[in-house]
Protein backbone atom coordinates (compact mmCIF):
# COMPACT_ATOMS: atom_id res chain seq x y z
CA UNK A 1 0.00 0.00 0.00
CA UNK A 2 2.85 2.31 0.88
CA UNK A 3 4.56 1.61 -2.62
CA UNK A 4 1.54 2.46 -4.38
CA UNK A 5 1.42 6.00 -2.32
CA UNK A 6 4.66 6.19 -3.10
CA UNK A 7 4.17 5.77 -6.82
CA UNK A 8 1.31 8.42 -6.89
CA UNK A 9 3.22 11.18 -4.98
CA UNK A 10 6.46 10.66 -7.09
CA UNK A 11 3.94 10.73 -10.64
CA UNK A 12 1.93 13.99 -9.12
CA UNK A 13 5.16 15.44 -8.41
CA UNK A 14 6.71 14.94 -12.20
CA UNK A 15 3.55 16.11 -13.64
CA UNK A 16 3.43 19.33 -11.97
CA UNK A 17 6.05 21.13 -13.48
CA UNK A 18 4.35 19.93 -17.19
CA UNK A 19 0.83 21.45 -15.77
CA UNK A 20 2.75 24.75 -14.75
CA UNK A 21 4.31 25.29 -18.36
CA UNK A 22 0.70 24.59 -20.18
CA UNK A 23 0.47 27.79 -22.25
CA UNK A 24 -2.05 30.37 -21.66
CA UNK A 25 -6.09 30.55 -23.65
CA UNK A 26 -5.93 30.93 -27.70
CA UNK A 27 -9.16 32.40 -28.53
CA UNK A 28 -10.76 34.86 -30.83
CA UNK A 29 -13.77 36.81 -31.13
CA UNK A 30 -15.21 36.58 -35.41
CA UNK A 31 -16.61 39.65 -36.86
CA UNK A 32 -19.37 37.99 -38.10
CA UNK A 33 -21.16 35.01 -36.74
CA UNK A 34 -22.47 33.85 -40.07
CA UNK A 35 -18.41 32.91 -40.82
CA UNK A 36 -18.53 30.78 -37.41
CA UNK A 37 -18.08 27.26 -38.54
CA UNK A 38 -20.83 25.28 -37.46
CA UNK A 39 -18.30 22.37 -36.64
CA UNK A 40 -14.94 22.27 -35.16
CA UNK A 41 -12.27 23.95 -37.46
CA UNK A 42 -8.01 22.58 -37.59
CA UNK A 43 -5.48 25.15 -38.61
CA UNK A 44 -2.11 24.78 -37.74
CA UNK A 45 -2.86 21.71 -35.33
CA UNK A 46 -5.66 24.15 -33.70
CA UNK A 47 -8.68 22.86 -33.38
CA UNK A 48 -11.07 25.66 -33.21
CA UNK A 49 -14.67 25.46 -31.82
CA UNK A 50 -17.06 28.43 -31.63
CA UNK A 51 -20.39 29.42 -30.08
CA UNK A 52 -21.91 32.79 -32.00
CA UNK A 53 -18.46 34.33 -33.06
CA UNK A 54 -16.60 33.41 -29.80
CA UNK A 55 -14.12 30.71 -30.45
CA UNK A 56 -11.57 28.72 -28.46
CA UNK A 57 -8.66 27.00 -29.50
CA UNK A 58 -7.04 23.80 -28.36
CA UNK A 59 -3.16 22.53 -29.50
CA UNK A 60 -1.26 24.14 -32.39
CA UNK A 61 1.56 24.67 -33.72
CA UNK A 62 3.96 26.87 -31.80
CA UNK A 63 4.44 30.25 -34.15
CA UNK A 64 4.16 33.38 -33.71
CA UNK A 65 0.91 34.93 -32.65
CA UNK A 66 1.01 37.29 -35.36
CA UNK A 67 1.30 34.30 -37.84
CA UNK A 68 -1.15 32.26 -36.08
CA UNK A 69 -4.14 35.36 -36.42
CA UNK A 70 -3.22 35.59 -39.99
CA UNK A 71 -4.02 32.04 -40.82
CA UNK A 72 -6.89 31.51 -38.99
CA UNK A 73 -8.08 34.67 -40.45
CA UNK A 74 -7.85 33.57 -44.06
CA UNK A 75 -10.06 30.11 -43.01
CA UNK A 76 -12.54 31.45 -40.46
CA UNK A 77 -12.63 35.85 -41.43
CA UNK A 78 -12.12 38.88 -40.05
CA UNK A 79 -11.79 39.00 -35.93
CA UNK A 80 -11.80 41.60 -33.80
CA UNK A 81 -9.86 40.06 -30.69
CA UNK A 82 -6.87 37.50 -31.04
CA UNK A 83 -5.40 35.47 -28.30
CA UNK A 84 -2.56 33.00 -29.08
CA UNK A 85 -1.41 30.92 -26.15
CA UNK A 86 -1.86 33.19 -23.96
CA UNK A 87 -0.37 36.43 -26.14
CA UNK A 88 -2.87 38.64 -26.87
CA UNK A 89 -2.56 41.21 -30.25
CA UNK A 90 -3.05 44.65 -30.20
CA UNK A 91 -5.41 46.55 -32.50
CA UNK A 92 -2.51 47.22 -34.66
CA UNK A 93 -1.64 43.51 -35.15
CA UNK A 94 -5.14 42.81 -34.99
CA UNK A 95 -5.99 45.50 -38.05
CA UNK A 96 -2.54 43.68 -39.78
CA UNK A 97 -3.68 40.44 -38.93
CA UNK A 98 -6.89 41.47 -40.82
CA UNK A 99 -5.60 43.19 -43.71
Amino acid sequence: MRSILALTALCLALAAPAVAQTPGGTRLVLADATSAPGRPVIVDGASWRCEGTACTASGGANQPATRACRRVVARLGTVTEFTWRGTALSAEQIAACNA
